[in-house]
């Protein structure tokens, strides 16, 4: 079967049998799109899972974890996060995105599996590690080989929903960790993942077309690739804004999906209930998936950014003051729409803002660069408890981010203001 799809054959309304009742919009496409979504939803569940588990590593398994060392550990799995999605990025540009996709794939299905059965600390950190560069790797290949099967006036509102993947398979994480764990303990809940392995990835293999790389369309010499040009005129200025702001983005997101359970066990709560609130954190992020997707077509990703990463600072703001149960809910809730939110719609605005040859490698080096804070935020989480500075000095240090990022994402509106009177890159005034 021939998967590649030619520049002048790149999805738009098909005829014949192909054609979807969705306006015309090629049936193909949209199966491939949901195949996407997919690997997402299993991407976001093993990045969840090990904060489902954490505190069952720490007092279960014999291992002599601390809290400090229990960090580490949650670090592995983004260390491995950053050096996949730096290189799948270009390796979708250069090689293709199907191919970078099943195989980004594969890598964390496999790792996550064996997981299951780490016999101690090391070779469990380890493997979080190779995991963890299949997981990186996935979303900007998924995400640019997205951005070329839709519409360009769609772009925009199907990456952002796209996202809402990773809080849905968090989610899932924290409702099966509820009764799982404590019945047939931690390791079930990485065994999950051969789900992933045996019915998604051939859904894949089937379904994912392959779009030529650059080079092959003969625009190589034309236009070049690679970060060389990611990061330099007219580009430079962008990318470092958009990886600062991804940084301290995902600093507060996957501080929270670290660090919440065991956050909440610490203040007083059993498993089950402290589960639920990181229930409550991840349907908060799928419900800002939505609502950032309407948002974001309504107003721009970048305003409605800015507006989202405000309320999430706000909203962990008033954690720290110990509200009643059900404030807490709420405040956890509106902590998902605005973190998840607003990197939902950062990723948005930059598959929008750059060419199509620069588009995987720019994500990849956003999301690569982000990862510093995702590698960041279990450590810090761990030192803070660890120097007994409590609980609440979690929940500053993830709304200071969060603040940090509406900062920032004013910054990159600004700039975007400013250059709207020069020429600038393909899909920029969409930004």
């Amino acid at each position: 079967m021939n998967h590649t799809l030619s520049p002048a054959a790149q999805p738009g309304p098909a005829a014949g049998p192909e054609r979807s009742g969705l306006s015309g919009y090629p049936r193909r496409s949209v199966l491939a799109v949901l195949v996407c979504w997919l690997l997402v939803v299993f991407d976001g569940y093993d990045l969840i899972v090990y904060g489902t588990v954490q505190a069952s590593l720490i007092n279960d398994t014999g291992w002599g974890l601390t809290k400090a060392t229990a960090g580490t550990i949650g670090s592995m799995a983004f260390i491995g996060m950053m050096i996949g999605a730096i290189f799948a990025g270009r390796m979708s540009d250069a090689w293709g995105r199907r191919r970078t996709i099943i195989g980004c794939a594969v890598v964390f299905s496999v790792f996550t599996i064996l997981c299951a059965f780490a016999p101690n600390a090391p070779v469990f950190g380890g493997l979080r590690l190779l995991a963890g560069i299949g997981l990186g790797g996935l979303v900007p290949s998924a995400n640019a080989l997205v951005a070329e099967l839709v519409p360009t006036k769609w772009r925009s509102t199907i990456a952002t929903l796209m996202m809402s993947g990773v809080p849905i398979g968090g989610s899932i994480a924290a409702l099966v960790g509820i009764p799982l764990i404590p019945a047939f303990g931690w390791p079930t809940m990485f065994l999950i993942a051969v789900l992933a392995l045996v019915v998604v990835i051939p859904l894949g293999i089937r379904y994912l077309p392959e779009t030529l790389p650059s080079g092959a369309a003969g625009t190589a010499e034309k236009e070049p690739g690679g970060f060389g040009s990611l990061l330099r005129a007219p580009f430079f200025g962008m990318s470092v804004l958009y990886a600062i702001a991804t940084l301290v983005t995902l600093f507060a997101w996957y501080g929270l999906g670290t660090w919440l359970p065991n956050l909440m066990q610490l203040a007083g709560y059993n498993l089950g209930s402290a589960l639920t609130f990181a229930l409550a954190l991840n349907m908060g992020a799928v419900a800002g998936s939505v609502i950032t997707a309407w948002a974001g077509t309504r107003f721009g990703p970048i305003p409605t950014a800015i507006a989202a990463a405000a309320v999430a600072a706000a909203a962990l703001l008033v954690l720290v003051t110990g509200p009643a149960v059900t404030v807490v809910y709420i405040m956890l809730v509106l902590a998902g729409v605005g973190t998840h939110g607003t990197q939902c719609l950062i990723i948005a605005a930059v598959a929008s803002h750059y060419p199509a040859h620069l588009r995987g490698t720019a994500l990849g080096w956003v999301l690569g660069v982000g990862r510093i804070g995702a590698v960041a935020a279990p450590q810090v989480g761990g030192l803070l408890l660890a120097a007994g500075l409590g609980v609440n000095s979690n929940f500053l240090a993830f709304a200071g981010a969060a603040a940090v990022a509406a900062v920032l994402l004013g910054a990159i509106a600004v700039k975007i203001k400013s250059s709207t009177s020069t020429p600038i890159p393909e899909g920029a005034r969409n930004v």
